[in-house]
């Protein structure tokens, strides 16, 4: 743990100085350059424990702590090894020039859900030391350092205490504790305790896209991008030059999101607490009947609580700081877990905050797993705030009819379980194959690969009406019965004149009357993937088959209507 930040001179200008004063010149109130003096800002711990999804792909038998390791998502690498990283593998970075840098890269596509199984014996580890901690993301919890400072001592021994506490649990941690949200996820970043009151100095020459650190809703670190860019082609780079920004001015400019990420920036909270806790309104609870012992089938239930909790935020304009999973057992043990929220949650995410947690509980990887099975389920909105955007719009409205269809869905998903019922997510690609998947439903439906980038040598429209789940192995043959083949440079060996293929709805042979083609798609050469090469064939009655060959294994692909 590395030494307080030394005084560096008035973090606030001369006005603010002045209307401190006249308050009494409390600790840790940071101002405005209007003369209004903000809210004070709350002492937090925030423990963090660096390459999280790394370690926890590890934890999870995925990976081996000695291998170069790269956690991806579609756009790129979010987390690398300590490894990967000596040889030039860094976040943000695509996933070719990662492995160019490193060939012995090892890529493991994202998973929150493994993340948050294993992070649960990690918070549980804390919670034995010091209670009343809060999830932030897997890999992050934050707690208000006063009380524990006090009765242990120092916020030193806070923070040996928190990292005991992890080393314990098999994991290694920073801690960092500071006035405000942000300079405390920052000041864990460092392993730094920043002196009460310094915040604002401590973030002053920061980039402004460090405020991306505290968002924890896909929409939030999307405004939060997009805000930050805006600042830095105004000329703003740095959250000093932020919170050098009359209040007022920020708020006409940008509005509530301006205003919130001016007061991170100069080391205050992101909203002025309110000292609220859920109210009964926004608390949608459930008896699970019979007790559930299966993650799916508490999943199922949990899902239409979320809906439940967040159909009601969004009918009063309001958002939740905070989220509290309750669940309790047929022996009356307790389970309680509490996450850390800024940004406004879909129904989908909140969902995946709840199933994730019950997953942790249930999937016994902490080695305590629940004493017996849930008999009771209760989700809460904590921390309260309104939110001027939350309302629903006049138009885009879900409708009744796909309410209907939602609950329906739900409901076969409880007897078939969480993978009974899959939704289509279309995505980019140049197979048609490659241009839909499908998720379990209620989950987020975003593509992985943009479908309005260019993709070269994709399949030309029309695509076929109907893909198989599997390629369906096929012959082609020319008139004398020969197969036909594909050479080296991509040419046909003979003109196709019949196909046989067992597809339902397609005869068992097929004779050509019209083809096109073929176009080779080569695709991962670097991995000693084969080229692929796509006919069309039209049989004389109309029916048409997308084939696609190796050069010496024929499959069909689709069928066109």
């Amino acid at each position: 743990m590395s030494a307080a930040v030394p005084e560096q001179g008035p973090s606030v200008p001369p006005r603010g100085r002045q209307n401190e004063r006249a308050r009494g010149g409390q600790r840790g109130r940071p101002s405005s350059r209007s003369g209004r003096a903000d809210e004070p800002a709350t002492r937090l711990a925030v423990l963090w424990v660096p390459d999280w999804p790394v370690a926890a792909a590890v934890a999870d038998g995925v990976v081996s702590a000695h291998e170069p390791v790269a956690i991806h998502d579609a756009r790129g690498i979010v987390a690398a090894s300590a490894r990967a990283r000596a040889e030039g593998v860094r976040r943000g970075m695509r996933r070719r020039s990662a492995q160019g840098l490193c060939p012995d890269l090892v890529l493991v596509p994202i998973d929150e859900g493994r993340d948050v199984r294993a992070f649960e014996p990690v918070v549980q580890a804390v919670e034995e030391e010091i209670p009343l901690v809060q999830v932030m993301r897997p890999g992050a919890v934050v707690l208000a350092a006063d009380g524990p400072s006090r009765y242990l001592g120092s916020e030193e021994a806070v923070a040996d205490v928190l990292i005991g506490a992890v080393a314990g649990a098999g994991a290694e941690a920073q801690v960092g504790i500071a006035d405000g949200q942000l300079a405390a996820l920052l000041a864990a970043r460092e392993s730094t305790i920043v002196s009460p009151g310094r915040s604002g100095a401590f973030l002053a020459d920061r980039d402004v896209r460090d405020l991306i650190h505290v968002t924890t809703t896909r929409q939030a670190r999307a405004e939060m991008t997009e805000f930050t860019g805006v600042l830095r082609r105004l000329g703003i780079s740095t959250l000093g030059g932020l919170a050098a920004m009359r209040s007022g001015q920020v708020a006409a400019r940008f509005g509530s999101l301006g205003e919130r990420a001016r007061r991170l920036a100069i080391g205050g909270d992101g909203a002025p607490p309110s000292g609220r806790r859920g109210e009964p309104e926004l608390t949608s609870t459930a008896e699970l009947d019979p007790p559930a012992q299966r993650v799916d089938t508490a999943t199922f239930v949990a899902r239409r609580l979320a809906e439940d909790l967040q159909g009601r935020m969004m009918r009063r304009g309001v958002l939740c700081g905070r989220l509290r999973v309750r669940a309790r057992t047929e022996d009356g043990a307790e389970l309680v877990r509490t996450w850390r929220i800024e940004g406004a949650l879909t129904a989908a995410e909140l969902t995946d905050r709840v199933r994730w947690q019950l997953d942790g509980w249930l999937s016994g990887r902490s080695g305590r797993a629940p004493s017996a099975a849930l008999t009771h389920l209760e989700i809460a909105a904590e921390e309260v705030s309104p939110a001027a955007t939350v309302a629903e719009g006049l138009w885009g409205q879900v409708g009744r009819g796909e309410r209907q269809a939602g609950r329906a869905a739900l409901r076969v998903q409880g007897m078939l379980g969480e993978n009974g019922v899959l939704a289509p997510v279309l995505e980019g690609g140049r197979a048609p194959r490659d241009r839909a998947r499908l998720v379990t439903w209620g989950d987020e439906v975003s593509p992985l690969r943009d479908p309005k980038a260019p993709w070269p040598g994709q399949i030309p429209r029309p695509l076929p009406a109907t893909v198989p789940a599997e390629p369906v192995p096929a012959r082609v043959q020319d008139a004398a019965g020969v197969p036909v083949r594909i050479d080296a440079r991509g040419a046909l060996s003979a003109a196709p004149t019949r196909v046989e293929v067992s597809m339902p709805g397609v005869p068992r042979r097929l004779t050509v009357s019209r083809w096109a083609g073929p176009w080779p798609v080569h695709e991962r050469w670097w991995a000693g993937g084969r080229p692929r090469h796509y006919l069309q064939v039209v049989e004389e009655d109309g029916v048409a088959l997308l084939l696609a060959g190796d050069g010496e294994q024929w499959w069909a692909e689709g069928i066109y209507d």
